[in-house]
């Protein structure tokens, strides 16, 4: 199969494809398993998908290579990232047609919250990191490569790849490998750690969970927007809206916005998952433009929002498998469960007794504020309703942009 001037096999690719689905079947009934009402839901794919890569990942890279006249190319990195990206992809546009219609209006009631809680969630992750610099200095040979490791851990902890691109940018280049390496070892806890946080809670706090779906209940879709004629379907399940908003969130999030507006290094930019995240939000909320219909069948979103989720995850859990074990360190792991766990527990308790937000809003602030794709997976699953992703949507953008400028930050004046 020819492959950018060179030609990679048949045989490569079918692994791959293999791996994939070895990684879904186990994924899957690893993630069924359930102890005292709690499991890994989807989640389990990304831990079978960690382990696949640490214990498979010399195998994928010997069959997934390029030959270009007499020489070969590992491109396993780059398979892997395609299949991660579309996954991304697939399950934030979803998310952005189902939270469309109820977005806007939550979000006009309740901004202000919405952007503290956000702040208040990275500013306690930063604070976080900085008090594990203090704490470990000591016990380091070169600082500055202890806080590229540090910020890479926060950018893994809260899942962001965004900032861990912004942080491998900061600092100086003999760093950058200290940020990759704490970013793939803090992201494991990052995934399962916000996972498990949104199924405990309800059970903690023993919410009926038909009564919580009822507080989270808003009023219906604005009708401002509905069209009196008929509208044109470009087919039947809505295949054509649903890439259209792909296509152009691809190219809104690579637009780059120069950070020397503000006195820092470097470019910021809402990168594809904010690009169509933001599309797909205002299609689902317009519904049409002009005759065209720009709606998407419900059940299309579910099955989108799934196997996008299945796929990102095992892309970002191979890639970070292979050099998990290599680098692991338990202290490190450490540092990365306290960058996890004190941004939820403060998140929460603001949002809970300050906000005054029930249970599945703040639950669903905490998630977009952690900026975690698979824990809203799992809490529209345990809430059973896709309203969560309103609140996910409105605190999503702002804990975007903070964790880059808070991890830039802490390079620079730690």
């Amino acid at each position: 199969m020819s492959l950018f001037g060179g030609v990679i096999s048949v045989q490569g690719i079918t692994f791959l494809m293999l791996s994939v689905f070895i990684i879904t079947v186990v994924g899957y009934a690893l993630g069924r398993i359930t102890i005292k009402g709690v499991s890994l839901g989807t989640a389990g794919v990304f831990i079978v998908a960690l382990f696949y890569g640490a214990l498979f990942s010399r195998q994928l890279s010997a069959a997934v290579i390029q030959t270009v006249g007499d020489t070969t190319f590992d491109i396993s990195g780059q398979a892997l990232k395609i299949i991660e990206n579309i996954g991304l992809i697939m399950f934030v546009t979803a998310v952005g047609f189902i939270a469309g219609p109820n977005f806007f209006k939550d979000l006009k009631k309740n901004y202000k919250s919405y952007i503290v809680l956000g702040l208040i969630i990275i500013l306690a992750g930063g604070l976080a990191c900085v008090g594990c610099y203090f704490i470990g200095r000591g016990a380091e040979d070169d600082p500055k490569e202890f806080v590229a490791m540090l910020v890479g851990i926060l950018s893994g902890s809260l899942t962001s790849t965004p900032a861990f691109s912004a942080a491998k940018d900061t600092v100086l280049p003999q760093y950058e490998s200290a940020v990759t390496v704490g970013h793939g070892i803090a992201y494991l806890f990052g995934v399962v750690g916000v996972v498990l946080f949104v199924q405990l809670m309800p059970k903690l706090t023993k919410a009926n969970m038909e009564e919580e779906r009822a507080k989270l209940k808003i009023d219906g879709p604005s009708k401002a927007n509905e069209y009196k004629g008929k509208l044109l379907s470009m087919d039947h399940f809505g295949l054509f809206p649903f890439g259209l908003a792909a296509v152009l969130g691809i190219f809104v999030g690579a637009i780059k916005i120069p950070l020397s507006l503000i006195g820092l290094s470097g470019n910021f930019s809402l990168t594809t998952t904010g690009g169509t995240l933001l599309v797909s939000l205002v299609f689902g909320h317009l519904g049409h433009i002009g005759p065209v219909s720009l709606k998407v069948e419900k059940r299309v979103l579910e099955v989108f929002r799934e196997l996008g989720l299945m796929l990102f995850l095992i892309g970002a859990g191979v890639a970070g498998g292979a050099k998990f074990i290599e680098y692991f360190k338990a202290v490190y792991f450490l540092y990365g469960i306290i960058m996890t766990i004190v941004p939820m527990i403060i998140g929460y308790i603001f949002a809970k007794y300050v906000l005054k937000f029930n249970l599945l809003n703040a639950l669903g602030s905490i998630t977009g504020g952690m900026t975690s794709t698979p824990a809203l997976g799992t809490l529209i699953n345990v809430s059973g309703t896709d309203d969560v992703a309103s609140a996910y949507a409105a605190t999503y953008p702002i804990s975007l942009i903070a964790v880059v400028l808070v991890s830039q930050l802490i390079i620079i004046f730690l």
